[in-house]
């Protein structure tokens, strides 16, 4: 169906995604940020206070961990190392960049709308604004760099799906986190995703070529003549 090498299934797919993902941002920046238009969170902060008990309170609090810049630093450096080690220095490059862009993001939309933090938080206030949330932002992107990497391994394809959906599920979970420690309001963790998604296709649309020649080491012998032809 389509047959230009430039305008395929996926290309189309990642485009409307693309537009979706700045759709939702730009609501969000337009009703929320500028017109002040906050029932939607404030709804959200009354179902959390009604229904989250200490047990919940408590886990969210290990799996907030897992989007913290402590936690994506030391990971990030370990992957960068083995890639190093294995000799995939384009790797290296792409995915220290990329993750440097999103903190770059993040820091510069929060300054652009200085919007404050809930009241009453469940941990210790973060200092920074609110909008949009660094962690929705940042575990995205991590998960994303980790999806990738595992659908070019050599892992069988369920193997890879599961994967995948695990962490779809983990950061989905940290945003999660960040609403229900009150820690920021929930259009902030839909604005960071929203963020996420749009650098993480531009990331893909101008890293990946380039890495084309170095996906043969996560990839078995059919798939590695596949890759490079």
């Amino acid at each position: 169906m389509f047959k230009n090498k430039h305008i395929t299934l996926k290309f189309i797919l990642l485009v409307l995604l693309f537009l979706a993902s700045f759709f939702v941002f730009w609501y969000i920046v337009n009703e929320t940020i500028h017109e002040k238009e906050d029932r939607f969170d404030i709804n959200i902060i009354a179902f959390r206070a009604a229904h989250a008990g200490p047990g919940l309170v408590g886990v969210m609090k290990i799996i907030t961990f897992f989007g913290s810049m402590t936690f994506l630093l030391v990971a990030y450096i370990i992957l960068i190392i083995v890639l190093l080690f294995k000799k995939k220095y384009r790797y290296s490059i792409v995915i220290s960049i990329i993750p440097l862009g999103a903190f770059g993001i993040s820091a510069l939309f929060k300054e652009l709308f200085y919007r404050p933090r809930p009241e009453l938080t469940l941990i210790t206030r973060p200092t920074d604004y609110s909008f949009p949330s660094g962690h929705a932002l940042s575990s995205f992107v991590f998960c994303s760099i980790l999806a990738y990497l595992a659908w070019h391994s050599t892992l069988q394809p369920i193997w890879k799906w599961l994967i995948i959906a695990l962490l779809l599920l983990l950061t989905l979970s940290i945003g999660m986190s960040r609403i229900i420690l009150n820690v920021h309001y929930t259009t902030d963790v839909i604005g960071g995703f929203s963020l996420g998604i749009m650098w993480m296709i531009l990331a893909y649309a101008v890293s990946n070529k380039w890495l084309m020649h170095e996906k043969a080491w996560l990839a078995s012998p059919i798939e590695k003549k596949r890759t490079m032809e």
